[in-house]
């Protein structure tokens, strides 16, 4: 049966709680708030509505940890999926 999850794009369990992990560790690291990481995710949201309709309810906006010259530095990631370009 093991043979089946080849054929699947959705995550296990387990996947997700590793990624959830993650998650949490690299924004304990970034010395993020929630209340902070809520207001940046609210902002940006705000701003991108005036030019294009987001759905809301998928938005993912996480600090994670990025290669760089100087070692692991924390970074913003923001997937937020867009429903519709607004014309100007």
């Amino acid at each position: 049966m093991d043979w089946l999850k080849f054929f699947s794009n959705k995550p296990t369990p387990k996947e997700v709680a590793k990624d959830r992990l993650k998650l949490i560790l690299i924004h304990d690291r970034g010395n993020l708030s929630n209340e902070t990481l809520e207001l940046i995710k609210s902002e940006i949201l705000e701003v991108l509505s005036r030019y294009i309709e987001i759905d809301v309810s998928d938005v993912d906006i996480a600090v994670t940890t990025s290669e760089s010259l100087e070692g692991n530095s924390p970074s913003l990631v923001a997937n937020i999926p867009i429903k519709n370009v607004r014309s100007r």
